[in-house]
């Protein structure tokens, strides 16, 4: 029976959290070919541009899904009360982070285009595009606090309808500004920029009225209900969150380094490495709603103390996992010849990116396994600082060295160097799974204790 009914909310959760994260990376994937039609240096240039917003997105991500280990237990129990003041220190800590990073990125906008790189043309096409989309940060962060707390008590539905819809303006909107349709003129990436930040803030104005137009929610509170967390509180969850915090900051920092080691070998390996992210990141988009999906039900069953319970949900967990792998790595090898069609590039480039595909492809069952160790059951469980061990010792100590060393030392083209930068994922898992089977991942912060 409890096999039974892991699967059955297991696809009830996890299948909303696919299709938000199918969307979420569909407005990426529309960016890339929209505006790899206009140039291949205008792609670089959004690409890095991108990744600036990738790495503030990140950050945050860290702090609500850090929180959101306490906020998933109190569901689990129905204390609402804490729930509530779990959403206030999350937009407390959106205020405190999205303001000053506005204000950075604005004035510093060419410094940070130029750390992806030299190409004057990609420097000139980024910060026109970072200015404006870097307003848009702020409405991220305010929509991320009600989709990361809606997962966490299990309300998807229009959530999922909201970030379907946004998309949607989103596309529409390039299609408009980028182009020139409709009457408006042909702005290229500032056109992009405007569409992006009018999409956010229209995201933002929906998913609230979504909780505070409804009559009964439990995510609807009063500032005061919101803010009046203690500090023993803030202190609790931030024990949490600030190792997922700078493990998410810096696995950010890590991917952004290795974007600009990819971006010193030419413009065109910098635009290939920003289709070839995006692909698979469309593909994993599985592995990420069922990652989200398991950790909210295994959070919740250790919030009501049943530890054995848990361990055997995350059991089932990485038996999925195995499955997917084989399936996704056979459908993005399958994949390479139509997604490379797209593109007008030249010959050597369309290689350049068939070669990144593949490599990709190979890579992604001891990276996927890694992920679904730490984000959907190790993390669950509260074992953020161990997590943060890891992903700064292999992403931040290991995958950024080798990533320079192919490309300045050995001068390898950009697929050997994508390959040599997989290897630490193939030792990471090994670490992983030994910390997953000694089981001191599991604890509880509702105080309701089971033997395991």
């Amino acid at each position: 029976m409890e096999k039974d009914n892991f699967y059955r909310r297991l696809t009830v959760i996890g299948i909303p959290m696919v299709i938000q994260q199918i969307i979420s990376v569909t407005l990426n994937l529309a960016d890339t070919i929209m505006v790899g039609k206009v140039s291949e240096n205008a792609l670089a240039a959004v690409g890095a541009a991108n990744q600036v917003y990738f790495i503030f997105g990140v950050v945050l991500f860290g702090i609500f899904s850090g929180a959101a280990v306490h906020a998933v237990q109190y569901w689990g129990i129905r204390d609402l009360e804490s729930l509530r003041k779990i959403v206030g220190i999350d937009y407390t800590m959106c205020l405190v982070l999205s303001l000053p990073a506005i204000a950075v990125v604005f004035f510093a906008a060419p410094f940070f285009i130029r750390l992806f790189s030299d190409n004057a043309e990609v420097i000139m096409l980024g910060t026109r595009y970072l200015k404006i989309a870097c307003f848009s940060y702020i409405f991220s962060g305010m929509t991320f606090v009600i989709s990361y707390n809606s997962r966490s008590i299990q309300d998807l539905k229009y959530p999922t309808i909201i970030n379907g819809c946004a998309i949607a303006l989103n596309i529409l909107l390039n299609y408009i500004l980028i182009y020139g349709h409709l009457g408006f003129p042909e702005l290229g990436v500032t056109g992009a920029a405007i569409a992006t930040l009018t999409a956010r803030i229209i995201e933002c104005i929906a998913m609230h009225l979504c909780i505070y137009l409804r009559k009964e929610h439990p995510l609807k509170a009063s500032p005061h209900q919101l803010f009046s967390y203690s500090r023993t509180l803030f202190t609790n969850v931030m024990k949490t969150a600030i190792p997922v915090i700078i493990t998410e900051g810096l696995w950010a920092v890590s991917v952004s380094a290795i974007f600009a080691a990819y971006g010193r070998i030419s413009a065109s390996a910098l635009a290939v490495s920003q289709i070839a992210v995006t692909v698979t990141d469309f593909f994993q988009t599985v592995y990420f709603g069922l990652g989200n999906a398991s950790a909210v039900l295994i959070g919740e069953i250790l919030g009501q103390g049943r530890k054995t319970l848990a361990f055997e949900y995350s059991r089932k967990v990485l038996k999925v996992t195995w499955v997917l792998n084989v399936v996704m790595t056979v459908v993005i090898i399958l994949a390479r010849t139509p997604i490379a069609l797209i593109y007008n590039f030249s010959p050597e480039t369309t290689d350049m990116l068939m070669k990144a595909l593949l490599v990709y492809a190979v890579a992604m069952t001891p990276k996927m396994l890694a992920y679904m160790t730490i984000c959907a059951i190790l993390r669950a469980g509260g074992d953020t600082v161990f997590c943060m061990y890891m992903d700064v010792s292999f992403n931040v100590g290991l995958q950024i060295p080798l990533a320079y060393i192919g490309v300045l030392l050995l001068k390898w083209p950009l697929h050997w160097v994508m390959a040599l930068v997989a290897v630490a994922d193939f030792i990471k898992v090994f670490f992983c799974y030994y910390r997953y089977y000694s089981k001191k991942w599991m604890n509880v912060f509702t105080g309701r204790e089971e033997i395991c």
